[in-house]
């Protein structure tokens, strides 16, 4: 049986690890098309810009892709617009507003949570440093309640809910109070390699600039100690850092794949002081070969092995980041052992196990979903 197949994404106006999953999602599935509230075409990952993307009336809001946070009231309504009466299965990608869809009573949905709603369930945290009047701060707060009883009500009925990580599994309990499984993101392991020259003499971040990613915490941590920071990246919060840097800190802006690869090959370490859902960005710098110093928390718990691919360090401030740089100039590092442990994040996985729990939701329609495994290029029964 040939399944009707349709991809629901939050909105696909950046590129980070979520939108990589979808770029994956789209090359298991490449006939089905994607469904965005809105769309920057000029930051789609080059895996999606030959998808059939369909946006909704948010798309014609002037100045949208500016403004797309302050609009978060409106995604809801947009979300429940999308036409997807046609469709068989619905595979939905969201941290916010995709798992809302209307689902037709016949049709089966799957969602991948990259984490319950940010905004409606940690609004301080996610409006902090945009710049915006406090009244319209304290107005925006204030529908966040009606946010989270809609969120909640939406997740009950989703047929399979899957976390991308083990914090993101245990907020879906707290928040939505449902249970669900974990697939960890892809990483796209062949993109990388471990380079035959030894590494330069800097620490690496490769990240949108936005205050929840705590690069201040880096900028600050690197200047006290001297050494050499480069930050490859851009965002809102990109004038407020470069103000607090100090000259041995470089702000390189967005760089093409190959030359983060280049980055990444030649750090001593990644640096990763925010607390993310998963983290895809610290498995690839392991990709190749170089260690990650993070913070103990989040998806980072499910990556990183002390002493193995990288260090932790457990208070997010300065003064604990610092103390992990000093450890880690006291230890040996194994590219190889590294490389190896990023290995078993690697993509096939993920496809494996993704097509696993949506044959396990469709089963009472009796098909197989194994073909579309092998179009992707992933061959089952090792």
């Amino acid at each position: 049986m040939n399944y009707r197949i349709a991809i629901v994404h939050d909105y696909l106006n950046q590129m980070g690890g979520a939108e990589r999953v979808v770029g994956v999602m789209h090359k298991l599935f490449p006939e089905a098309p994607i469904y965005t509230t809105i769309v920057d075409r000029e930051k789609l990952l080059p895996e999606l810009r030959d998808a059939n993307v369909v946006t909704t009336w948010m798309q014609h809001i002037p100045n949208i892709l500016r403004d797309f946070k302050l609009y978060f009231w409106l995604y809801p309504f947009a979300v429940r617009s999308m036409k997807l009466q046609e469709y068989d299965i619905i595979i939905s990608s969201s941290s916010a507003y995709a798992k809302g869809i209307r689902k037709p009573g016949h049709a089966v949905h799957l969602c991948y949570c990259h984490s319950p709603m940010r905004f409606a369930w940690n609004f301080d945290g996610y409006i902090e440093n945009v710049k915006v009047s406090r009244m319209r701060k304290i107005a925006a707060k204030w529908l966040t309640f009606p946010l989270r009883i809609w969120d909640k009500s939406n997740s009950k009925q989703v047929d399979r809910l899957i976390a991308n990580s083990s914090v993101v599994k245990e907020r879906i309990n707290k928040f939505y109070g449902l249970e669900s499984s974990v697939i960890y993101p892809p990483v796209e392991v062949e993109r990388f390699s471990v380079s035959s020259e030894a590494p330069e003499d800097y620490f690496l971040i490769v990240s949108r600039l936005v205050s929840y990613k705590k690069i201040d915490i880096a900028i600050e941590a690197c200047s006290r100690l001297g050494r050499k920071l480069l930050i490859v990246g851009d965002g809102d919060d990109r004038e407020r850092l470069e103000a607090m840097a100090g000259p041995n800190v470089q702000f390189l802006g967005r760089r093409s794949d190959e030359e983060v690869v280049r980055y990444m090959q030649r750090c001593q370490a990644l640096l990763f002081p925010g607390l993310e859902d998963f983290g895809i960005t610290p498995l690839e710098a392991n990709a190749c070969g170089r260690p990650v110093i993070a913070f103990q928390a989040g998806g980072a718990l499910d990556t990183i092995k002390s002493g193995l691919n990288g260090l932790f360090f457990k208070v997010q401030n300065a003064e604990s980041l610092i103390e992990a740089l000093q450890a880690f100039d006291r230890q040996q590092w194994d590219p190889q052992l590294i490389r190896d442990h990023a290995e078993t994040f690697n993509e096939r996985f993920f496809i494996e196990r993704l097509l696993s729990s949506l044959q396990s939701a469709i089963d009472p329609l009796g098909s197989n979903l194994k073909h579309y495994g092998v179009e992707a290029g992933i061959h089952f029964g090792r």
